[in-house]
């Protein structure tokens, strides 16, 4: 019997992942901690193949559903297509933005060999983030609408992140595994 924990058996098969370097960046962002980067980044993949944001908030089903009919146009709920582990994996990390902004000591530590535009960028995602989230709750909104409001804006700064890490290449051929990662 281990009596590891999860985060230390996840952290040593880590370092063989593709994606490795995503995950370590996007550790980087309030609310994202080893589990979250890496089961968003499981489930999701490479973010660099959706070309825009609001496509992969639309693959996740963070967008509201809408009904337009002529001149009216009514939003409703979020479509909730799409994974809904990675989905809830947000929502999960969300919530952390209820709390003011600032840079914890652990926080410091992910935030360790990252390059100074994924920190920069990781700041300013949290400064709109937690803004954001107080501006909401001041207006009334219900607490779960304002978390998957913050989620959605969450998988952006994500997605702008994952396109500063550069990946290493890997050879095909020396690949064990034949399928596409």
């Amino acid at each position: 019997m281990s009596f590891f924990s999860i985060e230390e058996k996840v952290s040593r098969k880590l370092g063989t992942y593709q994606y490795y370097p995503v995950v370590k960046a996007v550790q980087a962002l309030s609310g994202v901690r080893l589990l979250v980067a890496t089961g968003v980044i499981a489930e999701l993949g490479d973010l660099t193949r959706f070309d825009h944001p609001r496509k992969l908030m639309s693959y996740l089903g963070l967008v509201p559903s809408e009904h337009s009919s002529g001149g009216k146009r009514h939003l409703g709920a979020i479509t909730k297509c799409g994974n809904s582990r990675a989905r809830r994996l947000l929502v999960e990390g969300a919530h952390s933005y209820k709390h003011n902004a600032n840079i914890s000591k652990e926080m410091q530590l992910r935030q360790e060999g990252l390059s100074k535009e994924v920190i920069d960028m990781a700041w300013q995602a949290q400064l709109r983030l937690c803004r954001r989230y107080n501006r909401l709750m001041h207006k009334g909104k219900h607490r779960n609408v304002v978390v998957t409001a913050i989620a959605r804006e969450m998988i952006a700064y994500i997605w702008a992140i994952s396109r500063e890490v550069i990946l290493p290449v890997i050879d095909v051929k020396l690949r064990l595994a034949r399928m596409p990662a």
